[in-house]
């Protein structure tokens, strides 16, 4: 369960790291002239971050059962 915990630990920083580069980068294009785009992305990233918190707190509270 560990494992499978800390594999979707991984999954969930990956996701964020991938939609925050994907922000930079359009960003740094000034395509999104709305700030739409931006805002979805920013919304998806704080989403991620946040299931990435959760999952890291599960995997401290096992950690800290088995002891």
């Amino acid at each position: 369960m560990d494992v499978f915990l800390f594999l979707l630990i991984l999954v969930a920083a990956g996701a964020t790291l991938f939609v925050l580069a994907k922000g930079v980068i359009g960003m740094a294009q000034q395509k999104d002239l709305t700030g739409e785009r931006s805002q979805q992305l920013m919304r998806k990233r704080i989403m991620y971050q946040a299931i990435a918190i959760v999952f890291i707190i599960l995997f401290l509270m096992m950690a800290s059962g088995k002891s």
